[in-house]
């Protein structure tokens, strides 16, 4: 049959999408946030931005 993207997957990866952008300027970035709140969830995902450090800033 083929995977359906119902409206709960959708919103899923909305959530997942708002926390990887969050975490942008963090230690894992983008990526590696938005992987991390897919696999685990994004409340997981969420809580790991907010305890990672910042990343400094380049010149």
């Amino acid at each position: 049959m083929g995977m359906m993207l119902t409206p709960y997957f959708l919103y899923y990866l909305l959530i997942c999408l708002v926390t990887a952008a969050i975490g942008y300027n963090r230690k894992l970035g983008f990526w590696g946030y938005f992987f991390a709140s897919i696999l685990l969830t994004p409340l997981i995902g969420l809580l790991l931005v907010i305890v990672s450090s910042k990343n400094p800033v380049r010149s």
